[in-house]
């Protein structure tokens, strides 16, 4: 469902773009950003293929990164927030230096910090994260405000020519926290393992 935003525009809500993103997702590898990437994610449904972070703000894009380059043949979606993707804004440049075809960065954009008060972010003045990936190099990069336009950014994640970038318009309403686990070695072992497999985890 869709809601008017202050501008006269759509945003959408979150968790229906992201169990939209993430419904028959296969061995797509999955990266939450902190706080409500990462509530989202896990009310889609939690999954030992999703890297769910609960800290290191500024961080999603560049696990993203290392995990496409390290898996070349496997599809890689970080899913984060306007607040620390604005935090890591370098790390958009690195990915179009090294322009890996098979990562998604997608953007859930709702103008404010939602963890620490809804305080305005930069979006919510006009700063154009979608224009700030097409000009360091990603192939795609879009801003989505409308329903329809989830079915074919999620056949453009799964398709691998990338890097592709989404800024989706979300509104700024809170959801009820659903958590993922809390002990990151747990997160990081049962990850490692799902992509990796049993013997990889014991030998590491």
């Amino acid at each position: 469902m869709a809601e008017v935003n202050e501008t006269g525009g759509e945003s959408l809500q979150r968790r229906e773009v992201v169990k939209a993103l993430l419904a028959d997702r296969g061995d797509l590898l999955v990266v939450a950003g902190l706080g409500a990437p990462a509530w989202d994610a896990t009310e889609a449904g939690d999954h030992p293929l999703t890297f769910p972070l609960w800290g290191g703000m500024g961080g999603a894009v560049m696990i993203g990164l290392g995990l496409a380059l390290a898996q070349p043949t496997r599809n890689v979606l970080v899913i984060t927030g306007d607040g620390e993707m604005l935090m890591g804004l370098g790390s958009l440049a690195t990915v179009g230096v090294t322009r890996p075809t098979n990562l998604s960065v997608v953007v859930l954009d709702n103008e404010v910090y939602g963890e620490t008060g809804q305080q305005k972010t930069h979006t919510a003045y006009g700063v154009d994260l979608a224009a700030t990936a097409r000009a360091c190099g990603f192939v795609a990069a879009s801003v989505v405000t409308a329903h329809e336009e989830i079915a074919p950014l999620r056949a453009a994640i799964h398709a691998g020519a990338g890097p592709l970038f989404a800024q989706v318009k979300i509104s700024s309403e809170q959801m009820p926290l659903v958590l993922p686990p809390r002990d990151g070695a747990q997160l990081k072992n049962r990850f490692r393992e799902a992509l990796l497999g049993a013997v990889a985890h014991t030998a590491a």
